[in-house]
């Protein structure tokens, strides 16, 4: 059984490891990217209290051993299922299933100012290159003179109300607090601003109301102007429009707002339900196709009760699809009925500074605010990192923030953009 993945996030490389050295079972993983990364933690990076290496491991590295499972850096670039064949950016490879676990992407709803201006929350890269922006920013506002062009470039919007909006905004919060005065003490006298704006009416809308409030009370009393009812409606020359008509100037748009799935050449277009993701049956091969598969975000399914509208886009469904897909094909090798996939809700959970976060869990059901829930989310993400060489430095770089009350990683480190010319004809 040739089985190819798309794609190596929660979902595809939870897939892949629940197949590990399964007689008759072969796995090609594909990803743009060597690397597996923990989107969760992406923030820590963005703001300098995380190293990449920390939240990140080489899918090579993690195979290695592993005899059934190879790995391919590759883009897809269409989908041939009549040859149950795929082609790559750097060629074709063929497969008796296919599965699709290639996450969302950031959506702009269709704004290209955003798109162009702003800056995204989703990848590794884009964490690198939020840390770039904003440490940049900080050493012009240190020698600006104008008074005007240092507010420009010390506000920060961050928009998105969820929980990545609400942990990078408590992140930048605890950061003026304890870092921004001492090391930088020529910008003592210009006020730095944080906002948080979102279009529903409370923060961490998924989350239980109890959650929703404490996180606002906490977030205020961090300083973080919170704007609810608030949508961006366009960013250009370092202003940024709202729908009620506001405005606020700033060089730091952090879009933390919406994703959408992704559109694949070669997959039908009677196969795509809402947000741009597969509709997939109980089982999640997707809808119109007879090998082809879908779970984690880049999937929408609706046969489960308890979810009729489909299953929230995050890290826990996407493992828990991941596991059963892989029981499934286990069970597809043995000529065994399959199981249909149940989300088991095991609760959500949101940082917002230090000792500082809210937890929510269904079953009891239960919810926990202030330094015992931080302590749960501390937990869980660190044991939910793919190797114990990722939990070890990132619990070390931790216990150094909270004594500390500060990271020393940041440094601006960008590759060199050398122009390569062409010798000039004689």
């Amino acid at each position: 059984m040739e089985i190819i993945i798309i794609g190596g996030g929660f979902a595809g490389l939870n897939l892949a490891k629940e197949l590990v050295n399964e007689k008759g079972i072969n796995v090609t993983l594909v990803d743009k990217n060597n690397y597996n990364f923990f989107p969760p933690l992406i923030y820590q990076v963005a703001t300098a209290f995380l190293e990449p290496s920390s939240i990140s491991y080489p899918f090579r590295k993690f195979f290695s051993g592993k005899k059934n499972l190879q790995f391919r850096l590759g883009n897809l670039l269409k989908v041939n299922s009549s040859e149950n064949k795929i082609i790559l950016n750097n060629g074709e490879l063929e497969y008796d299933y296919l599965v699709f676990a290639t996450g969302a992407e950031t959506s702009y709803f269709g704004m290209e100012n955003v798109k162009k201006n702003a800056i995204p929350m989703k990848t590794l890269n884009d964490a690198i290159v939020m840390r770039n922006t904003l440490l940049k920013n900080l050493e012009k506002a240190a020698i600006c003179k104008d008074i005007r062009e240092r507010r420009k470039l010390l506000t920060i919007v961050v928009a998105g109300g969820g929980p990545t909006g609400v942990e990078v905004s408590g992140m930048f919060a605890e950061m003026r607090k304890n870092i921004l005065l001492k090391e930088y003490p020529e910008l003592s006298t210009t006020a730095s601003n944080i906002y948080l704006v979102d279009g529903a009416n409370a923060v961490l809308s998924p989350m239980s109301k109890a959650s929703q409030e404490d996180t606002l009370e906490a977030l205020t009393k961090l300083g973080v102007v919170v704007k609810l009812n608030t949508t961006v409606v366009d960013y250009i020359d370092d202003t940024v429009y709202f729908g009620n008509g506001e405005t606020i100037q700033t060089k730091n748009l952090i879009w933390a707002a919406g994703v959408s799935a992704k559109v694949f050449e070669g997959i039908p277009a009677e196969s795509y339900g809402r947000g741009k993701r597969m509709a997939t049956d109980a089982f999640n091969k997707v809808n119109g196709t007879e090998n082809i598969y879908a779970i984690g975000d880049t999937c929408i399914q609706l046969t489960d009760a308890d979810f009729p509208n489909g299953h929230p886009q995050v890290a826990q469904v996407a493992i828990q699809q991941g596991i059963n897909l892989a029981n499934n094909f286990k069970l597809m090798s043995q000529k065994k009925p399959l199981k249909p996939f149940k989300y088991n809700d095991k609760g959500s959970m949101a940082i917002i500074g230090k000792n500082k976060a809210v937890v929510d869990l269904p079953k009891p059901k239960m919810h926990f605010k202030g330094f015992f829930a931080w302590i749960i989310w501390l937990f869980i993400h660190l044991i939910s990192l793919i190797t114990y060489r990722n939990r070890v430095k990132t619990f070390f770089n931790w216990m150094i923030a909270y004594f500390a009350k500060d990271q020393s990683l940041r440094m601006i480190i960008r590759p060199d953009k050398k122009i390569k010319t062409e010798p000039k004809q004689q």
